[in-house]
């Protein structure tokens, strides 16, 4: 499995939320087979989502959609937005 991290800080969470929620970069279509989204407990203002996908070429590829994505509709709403993408080479539930 191969997870793509996504961590910046927003403006509006509400707003924010709203365009997630709108799914511009089409998850589905792009692969992503589940997702997660965090706030830090101490830090409302940032956002963390894991995008979870079968192969490394759609994690890469939606990558390259959020670089487009947070340049146009995104661009007020979230500051320093950055992406990471990690494959898990070892799980296990304790």
């Amino acid at each position: 499995m191969f997870t793509l991290h996504i961590e910046h800080s927003v403006t509006d969470y509400d707003a924010w939320k709203r365009l997630f929620d709108a799914d511009p970069v089409d998850r589905r279509g792009s692969g992503v087979n589940s997702y997660r989204v965090m706030r830090p407990v101490d830090d409302p203002e940032s956002v963390l989502v894991e995008l979870d996908f079968d192969s490394r070429e759609a994690g890469e590829h939606m990558s390259r959609a959020l670089d487009e994505m947070w340049k146009g509709p995104a661009a007020a709403i979230t500051i320093n937005p950055h992406a990471r993408l990690t494959e898990t080479v070892d799980t296990a539930t304790l």
